[in-house]
Parts: structure tokens; sequence; C-alpha cells
């Protein structure tokens, strides 16, 4: 008796893989994926002020914004009655509570998304003079 074994045929190798096999530079992997060794690996740079997202102004509205927020947070804040027995509708629902504060801080607001939306000045390089 003799068994049947189903042999699949070997997967065939494309000239891509062919080429990178040979590629010393490249290390070989379990998986289908290569990675470069280390030699080859880029390094990695430092932030300069160019690359970043944002410039100097943006971080100084986005703060101003910020202290706008938690100056209206603090005008808000308060409303212990005098006398627990009595009730006092003017310290609760006085202008500084209900209209001031809500507006101050609807300004941070604004002010923190004009500070995200806000266009950083790219970095000025020095120019170089010629004496002579």
């Amino acid at each position: 008796m003799s068994k049947k074994r189903n042999k699949r045929p070997a997967p065939r190798r494309t000239e891509h893989q062919d080429r990178n096999t040979t590629n010393p530079k490249v290390v070989k992997t379990t998986g289908s994926r290569q990675r470069p060794t280390p030699q080859t690996r880029k390094k990695t740079k430092k932030n300069t002020p160019a690359d970043m997202v944002f410039g100097r102004d943006n971080y100084i509205l986005m703060i101003g914004g910020l202290v706008l927020i938690i100056i209206g947070m603090m005008l808000m804040n308060g409303g212990e009655m005098a006398d627990p027995n009595t009730w006092d509708a003017d310290s609760i629902y006085s202008f500084r509570r209900i209209t001031l504060a809500p507006i101050v801080i609807l300004l941070g607001l604004i002010v923190e998304i004009v500070a995200i939306f806000r266009k950083s000045k790219p970095a000025e390089t020095p120019a170089l003079t010629t004496e002579g």
C-alpha cells in the first residue's frame, strides 16, 4: 500500500527577489520583509527650528490663549452663600459669572484656534556679508 503524497511545487522566485538576495546591504529575515543593515541605515537628524511645526509666535499665542481660559474659569469660580438659610440670586447670577467669564473663555479658545492655524514664519538665516 502506497500513500499518495500531495507535493506542492516550490514557489517561483521573481527577478526582484533574486536581486535582493544577492545584495550584501540587506539582511535576510524570516518573513518576506527585508531590512537594511545597521551600516546602511540612515542616521536620525536632530530637529532644527526650521523643522518644527509651530514657530515661537505660535507657542506664545497658545500660552496666551491658555491664560485667558484659566482667567475665565477663575472668574466663574465661587458662589458660596453668606448664610446657608437664605437664597441670594445676585451672587449666583452675577454679570461676572454669567456674561464676563464665558466671553473670556471663548476669547481664549479663539486665540488657541488662531495660534494653531497661523502659519509660522520660516527661520531666517543670517546673510553673509563681504567686506572689502
